[in-house]
């Protein structure tokens, strides 16, 4: 089995540097624009195996995809950072046209690939994958419902003074402030998590789970990337692995939830194929709200890509 991450930034190597260590493809394979970066990194990730006794071995390349060649997963984190002065339409422009470029060059060396989308906007990112790279929607899917539920889970436990192994959440909706996370769907070893906490604990708790990835960057002056890089892994793991995890993970709606034509973050079954089942959650009133809201938002973010350069899917 083998496994490429495009960009080796701190988010592509954290999330080769996992893969590796959980020593369950035979290679991964580290690509970036930059010269030496991915070598230098993914030699260095090599260098550990003696160390952490694992197999999988790490390959580094400058913008050579024929290393690329016969992946069976693509992990894609290519992208800039918004920058001061720079409008979400100029991020969208730029990005977009770095993952349309990468995902032309996965596909012309591995057009059967399954392609995970990491890359920020991450929903309209996930989109422009899909738009490009003219595969079935269920093997072109994003990264964002881990990392959220993931903060959303320690911050939980933290207030409960729990093990973060014990809780399981749902998350849904875009990656970003009008992200849905549903306590009703929230449990500690299958106790619902409002008979342990309350209302205002865990209204606090939600809110900055939506703000999660702006608290990492006001503290740190940049992205996060090593939940955002094991989250990433994971998913790889689940499909490599076919394990029919279910994750909630930003997937091509055609109706459920009564969307269409949308990238949104939903609970999915992740195996050998991808996206092998899309989960209806029976929402209530207020959740249904909360997710067209945020769906709402999501696609006025595509609405600018396909007006940039695309016909929208209909």
């Amino acid at each position: 089995m083998k496994v490429t991450v495009v960009g080796a930034g701190n988010v592509g190597a954290t999330c080769a540097d996992v893969i590796a260590q959980k020593d369950f493809v035979h290679e991964v394979v580290l690509l970036d624009i930059k010269e030496g970066t991915a070598e230098g990194k993914s030699l260095d990730i090599w260098q550990t195996a003696a160390i952490n006794l694992y197999d999988t071995r790490t390959v580094g390349s400058t913008n050579d995809y024929s290393k690329t060649a016969n992946s069976d997963v693509v992990v894609i984190t290519s992208g800039l950072p918004r920058k001061p002065g720079m409008s979400r339409d100029d991020l969208i422009a730029t990005n977009a046209g770095i993952v349309r470029s990468v995902t032309e060059n996965i596909i012309k060396h591995s057009p059967n690939t399954i392609i995970i989308v990491v890359s920020n906007p991450l929903d309209v990112m996930t989109y422009c994958a899909f738009l490009t790279a003219k595969i079935d929607p269920s093997k072109v899917f994003g990264m964002a419902g881990i990392l959220d539920t993931a903060r959303y889970r320690a911050f939980l436990a933290e207030a409960l003074d729990t093990s973060p192994k014990d809780i399981q959440a749902v998350l849904m909706g875009g990656h970003g402030d009008t992200m849905v996370p549903l306590p009703r769907y929230t449990t500690v070893a299958g106790i619902p998590v409002t008979e342990l906490i309350s209302k205002e604990k865990l209204d606090a708790i939600v809110e900055r789970t939506k703000k999660g990835g702006g608290e990492l960057v006001n503290l740190m002056g940049t992205s996060a990337w090593y939940a955002p890089g094991a989250a990433a892994a994971q998913m790889v793991e689940a499909v490599i692995k076919d394990q029919k995890r279910i994750f909630p993970c930003c997937a091509w709606l055609q109706g459920e939830y009564g969307l269409k034509n949308i990238y949104l973050g939903v609970p999915v079954k992740l195996g050998k194929n991808g996206i092998e089942e899309i989960l209806e959650l029976k929402l209530n009133d207020d959740e249904m709200k909360l997710l067209q809201s945020s769906a709402k938002s999501v696609k006025e973010v595509m609405n600018v890509l396909d007006n940039m350069q695309q016909p929208a899917v209909k």
